[in-house]
């Protein structure tokens, strides 16, 4: 592995890292999610999906200034290790890694409860070993087979939820539910309470991480500066207004979450009460190609982050610098990722989750941040109005939107992000020999040099 000069390489195009960035989201993952949503915001949850789609969309603001400024792997961690210190930046990385590293095992948490629902007798430790196996074999594949695959089971998604809203319509009218299409307390109600909704778009921002994961494809896509800035704001609005419409309709249709048997389990049940026995298993063979594809872009992109850090020497850089000379893909990172998603088997899917809100809020605060270290501190650009609109106003509301919601977290989810940290902060301190020395060499001008003598 010493002295290699193979790199990523550049073959996605626009509606390939929309449709990843979709295929991270997951379209399905409204339905998977909606029963514990509809316990925490009390009912509105399409409210929480418009609170949390408005505050990260200056987010994907910062995220499209700071490509421009570095088109490189490595997303929120590159950003602030390059705009604000290296050292912060490791700590960055290594939370958005927590972040990465739980969506995986979230997915396989999920297609394990499609499975179990349909053999209850089958021990639940098997779903997940297949499920695994399989995503890693995919992603194993060149980016661009792995794009390919992950844009049919996106497209098969979309289907599924154009469907489900036309049968929820029909289902309205006869009477289900609510009883009428025309529902505004899932958005509004006398009784509605603010720290639910902000409760409930902390939940459900997890479900908007497929922009980060856009960016994180930098160095594998034709003309990023362009291109990425794009498929940033379409990810994050054709994802948002999914998520809005179906939960809209999900919430007419189940008003009140003493609905479900089991609130984690929500989409079978769905499924059974809307169309019956053959509509669930068509449904959840729409979920079930959702969480492939959100687990094929969710660890194509970890491995990248990881890939990124490894060239930088945070991480290893004898593993996990390395690509494969035939696909171009960081191979050993991705074997990585699938061994740690095993682990799924002792998590729980509400334990998995508190995971990946930590670290995604973390990341999207730091990313604001970086835009405003980059842009005014570093490069003084506030000559314009246009300059103080995209580089101090939008992301100061962008940061703050996250603080807001990360403050929100619930408390197991700040306990178990802290843990993380800590370990990050030790390792720090071991690589720096006491922040003596800086964890990576920085080339300022974008672009990262690899001492090919390591």
């Amino acid at each position: 592995m010493h002295g290699e000069s193979t790199t990523l390489k550049r073959s996605l195009s626009m509606w390939q890292l929309v449709l990843l960035g979709l295929g991270f989201m997951t379209p399905m993952v409204v339905f998977d999610t909606f029963g514990i949503a509809s316990e925490e915001t009390g009912g509105h949850v399409p409210a929480s999906y418009v609170i949390a789609l408005v505050a990260l969309l200056f987010t994907a603001g910062s995220y499209a200034f700071m490509i421009k400024a570095f088109p490189n792997a490595g997303s929120a961690y590159t950003y602030t290790q390059k705009s604000i210190h290296p050292n912060l930046g490791f700590m960055v990385g290594w939370l958005a890694l927590m972040d990465y590293m739980f969506l995986p095992m979230v997915n396989a948490l999920i297609a394990q409860i499609y499975m179990t629902s349909w053999f209850p007798n089958a021990p639940a430790w098997i779903f997940v070993v297949v499920f695994v196996a399989l995503v890693t074999a995919i992603n194993l594949l060149s980016v661009k087979g792995t794009a390919n695959m992950n844009s049919y089971l996106v497209l098969f998604q979309i289907g599924m939820v154009i469907v489900f809203v036309g049968i929820s319509v029909w289902a309205l009218l006869s009477g289900k539910g609510v009883g009428s299409v025309w529902y505004p307390d899932a958005f509004f109600s006398g009784d509605i309470e603010t720290s639910t909704l902000i409760s409930g778009a902390t939940l459900l921002c997890f479900s908007y991480l497929g922009f980060d994961a856009v960016a994180g494809f930098a160095e594998e896509t034709d003309n990023p500066t362009r291109t990425i800035p794009r498929a940033l704001f379409l990810t994050a609005l054709v994802g948002g207004l999914m998520f809005i419409v179906a939960s809209y309709f999900a919430q007419a249709l189940f008003p009140n979450v003493s609905d479900f048997n089991d609130p984690e389990a929500s989409t079978p049940e769905m499924a059974l009460y809307l169309g019956g026995v053959v509509f669930k298993a068509i449904f959840l063979t729409a979920g079930f190609a959702g969480t492939i594809a959100s687990a094929i872009s969710s660890q194509a992109s970890v491995s990248r982050l990881m890939y990124a850090m490894g060239r930088d020497r945070m991480l290893p850089t004898r593993w996990f610098r390395h690509l494969s000379p035939r696909t171009h893909t960081p191979i050993f990172n991705t074997l990585f990722v699938g061994v740690v998603s095993l682990t799924a088997v002792f998590f729980s899917l509400d334990t998995a989750t508190s995971f990946i809100n930590f670290g995604a809020l973390t990341a999207f605060t730091f990313v604001n941040l970086s835009v405003i270290a980059h842009y005014v501190v570093r490069r003084k650009m506030l000559r314009s109005a246009k300059e103080v609109l995209s580089y101090l106003i939008i992301p100061t509301i962008g940061a703050a939107s996250m603080i807001v919601l990360w403050v929100n977290l619930d408390m197991h989810s700040i306990y178990l992000g802290i843990g993380w940290a800590v370990v990050g902060f030790i390792s720090l301190i071991y690589s720096t020999k006491g922040f003596r020395i800086l964890p990576a060499d920085l080339n300022l001008s974008g672009t990262n040099k690899i001492d090919e003598s390591m």
